[in-house]
């Protein structure tokens, strides 16, 4: 393939992706809107009229919200490329630095991270502090969003550095078959993050109590009983620090897994509710959900590395992409490769959505039979209510981006049980 063939194939895969994600999110807005004044029949008893209005007001602000971050993305994305970003700071940032191949390549991988997450700033301001405010979401004051920023970028550095730099030694000395070891890098580094997730990052932004003793941790524990599960530890998460949103969920694995709720979760439901949502919880684990969902990312990437083997060795990859007589080969392969492949991959996500929603309908039925049914239904509708989640999603835009299936399918199931 030529450069000027390839760019084409670039461009063109560009404008298909950010037409067809304008087209959902308008389907998304026009379709909210058009429900916005009538709660829908299989919801008139148990949401108000407020709540579900409230709820469309809230997707269809965050639907428009994400026209302007596809718009954002796509000139960061072609001014990185195309437009002669990565050039630039090859030829001119770069040539500025002492002549060490490690430590350019890790300040080229270090600036385009850097530069490309400064335009997203304002976004996630307005996100947190106009989006989530008006609706009554935001719990965050400006100095712990300012510290989440500044731990997550040190977390992001301590951990990627040495990553990114392990991963440019292997490309420079493990030959032809450098993708391999790559892959294997990757996911012993997936696997140990998530290890050291629950006990060493997650406490660095959340305080976690443990679950006090009372009817509702003994209903949990003989829950987890009668599942056969074994957690390390039962904990409440200070959740309402940053947000109203509530929720639940697992972490860690093997002997280290933990249950983790969310003090705002805990405020709204009761014990039968918190029961049948941890029992859905319960299922993703004892139907292997999670096991699943990890071999099927270590099969993507080792796919998608395999293709990075192919493509770094293509001079029209580097030129097709606005970056001539690359210098730093492996940092520039490695930035291309993960900046262009979301354009070619998005077309795929309906495939990913549909796997995830069958492992939500799989873990309801779960909870079903070792706890209430009902109660789940009923958790799952105050949840709805508590998120401002619309009860009437665009079915295009839900089979796209929506990893659970829409509230009338899932209640529908739960109640017909």
């Amino acid at each position: 393939m030529s450069a000027l063939a390839f760019s084409a194939v670039f461009i063109a895969a560009l404008l298909i992706s950010l037409v067809l994600r304008h087209w959902l999110a308008m389907r998304q807005i026009r379709h909210v809107a058009r429900h916005r004044d009538a709660v829908p029949e299989a919801f008139a008893a148990r949401v108000s009229l407020h709540a579900h209005q409230r709820a469309a007001d809230y997707t269809i602000a965050r639907a428009g919200l994400g026209l302007f971050e596809n718009a954002l993305g796509a000139a960061v994305l072609l001014g990185f490329t195309l437009l002669g970003g990565l050039q630039w700071l090859q030829e001119v940032w770069l040539g500025r630095l002492p002549d060490a191949p490690m430590l350019r390549q890790l300040a080229l991988v270090g600036s385009v991270l850097l530069l490309g997450a400064l335009p997203e700033l304002p976004l996630a301001w307005y996100r947190q502090f106009r989006l989530e405010e008006r609706f009554g979401f935001n719990r965050m004051t400006l100095r712990l969003w300012i510290a989440d920023l500044l731990r997550g970028a040190a977390i992001a550095a301590t951990l990627g550095l040495p990553l990114a730099a392990a991963a440019l030694w292997l490309m420079r000395s493990a030959g032809s078959a450098w993708w391999l070891w790559v892959w294997a890098l990757w996911v012993g580094f997936s696997l140990l993050v998530m290890l050291i997730f629950p006990t060493v990052i997650a406490p660095m932004f959340n305080r976690f109590e443990p679950l006090p003793e009372g009817p509702l941790r003994s209903r949990v524990e003989a829950l987890l009983a009668r599942c056969g599960f074994a957690a390390r530890g039962l904990f409440v998460m200070d959740g309402s620090r940053r947000s109203a949103h509530g929720n639940a969920y697992f972490t860690g694995f093997g002997r280290g897994k933990r249950i983790v709720f969310f003090d705002t979760l805990l405020s709204r439901l009761d014990d039968d509710e918190i029961e049948a949502v941890l029992a859905h919880e319960l299922g993703h684990f004892s139907l292997r959900h999670v096991t699943k969902r990890i071999a099927l990312g270590m099969a993507t990437s080792f796919a998608g590395l395999w293709l990075l083997g192919q493509l770094s060795r293509q001079a029209w990859f580097y030129q097709g992409l606005g970056v001539g007589a690359p210098v730093d080969l492996d940092a520039l392969a490695l930035l291309l490769f993960f900046l262009v492949s979301p354009v070619f991959t998005f077309p795929l996500q309906p495939l990913l959505s549909l796997l995830s929603r069958r492992h939500e309908f799989e873990a309801d039925a779960f909870a079903g039979r070792h706890a209430r049914a009902g109660a789940l239904a009923s958790a799952l509708v105050k949840l709805y209510q508590d998120n401002a989640a619309t009860l009437t999603p665009d079915p295009l835009h839900s089979a796209f981006h929506d990893s659970h299936p829409p509230a009338a399918q899932r209640v529908g199931r739960l109640l017909a049980a």
